[in-house]
């Protein structure tokens, strides 16, 4: 059976988003008899709070969501990432990278640039609908003769490290958004403070923990291409893919603090306890009716993922603030 995980960023707390996405994750693995890991993604170890990760913990034992195993933290696996990065450079497909992210989103968004229409989509009957791939890389690096990076550095730029993606297309089919299929940009694997990208760790983090099926939000649909040429480029299994539409504020953006009760601790002092955002959580999913008590091993039993909405969840004012 294939492993499930689900990975925060301990950047801030759990929202209501993040909550639901761990809860569809949860019962992908347990309704197959699979393990789930947990998985704490802190590369960044300037936003990334141990505080803050207890209590993402602390939240998924509030919903009744439990995981197998160790909690993971990729703090703890520098050498391996290293030890990837070195394979990669050893086989001649990386290169430093000088630019910075304004000169990129620059680049990106001109006429014309990798930002219109080069990604990718999911398909239908009219064929593929084109989908931006997010912060698509224009290739300014990629071919600069040694006096040119010899040149960047002298003038202070640290470069970041880039592999090359060589115009590779890959497509998949989604548990959720169905088949998708998109370019690979020169993505980034090691950043220029040398820290280990998150496009790399999570590849290498995904195929060492066994997960045969990662199930994540669908911001995240159009850097998949990326991670299964990552994983061919290192030899790795790659798992499947489910991508859960997001949830979205009343003014129809991504969830975010501003918009009022948001955590389970915003809604604890609202009133309204777990147990009630886990009922919220499954009838927003169509496994519970509204104002329902359930328990999550009632809905293992009531899940079946091909009926759960494809759909953004849009949460209206008078929800988040009762």
């Amino acid at each position: 059976m294939p492993d499930g995980r689900f990975a925060p960023s301990p950047t801030g707390d759990l929202h209501i988003g993040n909550l639901r996405t761990a809860l569809v994750a949860w019962l992908c693995a347990r309704s197959a008899g699979s393990r789930v890991l947990v998985r704490i993604e802190d590369l960044d170890r300037n936003a990334a709070r141990p505080d803050i990760a207890r209590r993402q913990l602390d939240d998924l034992t509030g919903l009744g969501l439990d995981w197998d195993g160790p909690v993971v933290a990729q703090s703890d696996r520098l050498d391996r990432y290293r030890d990837a990065i070195g394979q990669l450079e050893h086989d001649g497909l990386t290169y430093p990278c000088y630019c910075s992210r304004r000169e990129i989103r620059e680049a990106a968004s001109a006429p014309n640039g990798p930002g219109h229409g080069r990604g990718g989509g999911r398909s239908s009957e009219d064929g593929p609908t084109p989908a931006r791939l997010d912060g698509a890389y224009p290739g300014t690096c990629r071919n600069l003769t040694r006096a040119q990076r010899a040149e960047r550095e002298a003038a202070g730029r640290p470069p970041a490290l880039r592999v090359r993606g060589a115009g590779a297309r890959f497509g998949f089919e989604d548990r959720f958004a169905g088949w998708f299929e998109g370019e690979v940009d020169d993505l980034v694997i090691r950043r220029n403070d040398a820290t280990p990208a998150y496009h790399l760790a999570v590849v290498v983090d995904d195929a060492d923990q066994g997960v045969g099926e990662v199930v994540r939000g669908d911001d995240l649909l159009t850097s998949t291409p990326r991670h299964l040429h990552l994983a061919r480029l290192l030899g790795l299994t790659a798992p499947e893919y489910g991508h859960v539409p997001l949830v979205l504020g009343p003014d129809g953006a991504r969830l975010a603090k501003r918009d009022g009760a948001v955590t389970l601790a915003d809604r604890a002092a609202r009133g309204i306890g777990p147990a009630e955002v886990l009922g919220e959580l499954a009838t927003s999913l169509g496994l519970a009716e509204p104002g329902a008590q359930v328990e999550p091993a009632t809905l293992v039993e009531r899940f079946v993922s091909t009926v759960l909405p494809r759909e953004p969840w849009v949460l209206t004012a008078e929800v988040l603030d009762p």
